[in-house]
């Protein structure tokens, strides 16, 4: 069906499901938010500000957000697909910004870049436009002759987008880089062009590590240019293998391992209760620098324990269930390719922030979507659920007036009779 001849507006046919997922994020994101924001307020207070307005300003976006998610599920799939591309463009010019170091600097990377006096967080444009540029062209393979030119495409689009978030995150570079392989997978790209990508990024990244830590690291001496943050992912790892070989007991409180250490401890109070302490009752909320951003998971912990821990990982889960489900029933297949590619962003981008927040991997800076504090990141965020809303919506419009179609159609058999 052509879907440039549907109706916009159709409301009843929204995915009700979805939007509760969505809904109930959101409302876990702002209590979540009062209970790890004290170090916010102290500053507001100490600064003359209203003590409210760090919690106020971010339930402003997450509304902002449900409101533009509100309104993007209305509009049909080749419009998201369209916007894709000028996404993607723009989120790589302002990469490319802040490889220059043109932009907003916080802990020595170059992440923002303020227009309007709006802080934009370069990578999250750049990751929603990615996703949907090479949901779009994986789409378009035909043949063979059409799957490596469109796979090629999509690999130089990935790499070049891909080295410039990795120059100040990363972490945000190796996430992207899985969702888009996984992307690959599901369209059927040739196994061993997957495993070759997946080798070669390997010998580069573990040839890195051991370029960095015996020329740099060990040496004392400190790297300059646009990978300077390199030897700060390297002393991230050897503090985390050096956590794995050392007696709990025998760990020295320093700068480097300062919040990972008070966000274990967090978890641990939250452990001793199936429950937790609470919500309102968390220690360490007073004391973590950050326990409001990428290690607000270890505060939920605390304060709600495992029974908490394992609710929001369902409902993480929950997402990508759902885009899969649905996702099963589209009959446009750039517009599967791009929910599935979506939800895993969601899904795995959770699921590493959590891990970090209970210790399990070394820090990345990864937040945890639509709870963490973040405004560009809510925004983005609220945008991928906005995407995936109205793919849902338009493809239950079709398959709604198909069936009556087919009922018409029926309706106008004439009868036979057998006699």
């Amino acid at each position: 069906m052509d879907t440039t001849k549907l109706k916009l507006g159709e409301r009843r046919y929204i995915d009700k499901t979805f939007w509760i997922i969505y809904i109930v994020l959101v409302i876990v994101s702002i209590i979540a938010l009062f209970s790890a924001s004290s170090s916010l307020i102290r500053s507001a207070t100490a600064q003359g500000h209203n003590p409210i307005y760090p919690i106020a300003s971010q339930i402003l976006y997450l509304l902002l957000g449900v409101a533009i998610a509100f309104g993007i599920q209305f509009l049909p799939s080749w419009l998201y697909r369209l916007a894709g591309y000028a996404l993607l463009g723009f989120g790589l010019i302002l990469l490319c910004l802040n490889a220059a170091h043109i932009g907003v600097t916080i802990n020595g990377a170059t992440r923002w870049v303020r227009i309007l006096g709006i802080s934009i967080q370069s990578s999250e444009i750049a990751k929603l436009g990615l996703v949907i540029v090479v949901a779009d062209l994986l789409s378009r393979i035909k043949d063979k002759e059409t799957e490596k030119r469109y796979f090629l495409w999509s690999l130089a689009l990935t790499a070049i987008t891909c080295v410039l978030i990795m120059i100040g995150n990363l972490s945000t570079a190796i996430l992207l880089g899985a969702v888009i392989l996984t992307v690959m997978f599901l369209a059927r790209v040739r196994w061993y062009w997957l495993v070759g990508i997946i080798g070669t990024a390997a010998v580069i990244l573990v040839g890195g590590y051991f370029y960095v830590e015996n020329a740099y690291v060990k040496q004392g001496r400190e790297m300059h240019g646009a990978m300077h943050r390199a030897e700060t992912w390297v002393k991230r790892i050897d503090n985390k293998m050096l956590e794995n070989r050392t007696d709990n007991s025998t760990i020295r409180i320093n700068d480097d391992n300062y919040q990972s250490t008070l966000a274990r401890v967090a978890v641990a109070r939250g452990g001793k209760s199936p429950i937790g302490v609470l919500p309102g009752n968390s220690l360490e909320r007073n004391h973590l620098p950050l326990a409001y951003a990428d290690y607000i998971f270890a505060i939920i912990v605390e304060e709600t324990g495992i029974v908490g821990a394992f609710l929001l990982c369902l409902l993480y889960l929950s997402i990508l269930f759902r885009a899969c489900l649905t996702s099963s029933k589209y009959n446009d297949y750039a517009s599967q390719l791009m929910v599935m590619g979506l939800g895993l962003m969601i899904t795995m981008q959770a699921l590493v922030s959590m891990a970090v927040a209970v210790g399990l991997g070394p820090v990345t800076g990864q937040p945890l979507p639509m709870i963490s504090k973040g405004g560009t990141s809510a925004i983005i965020t609220s945008i991928y659920f906005g995407i995936m809303l109205g793919v849902s919506r338009e493809q239950n419009q079709i398959h709604a007036q198909q069936q009556e179609t087919i009922n018409e159609s029926m309706e106008t058999v004439p009868d036979i009779d057998t006699e």
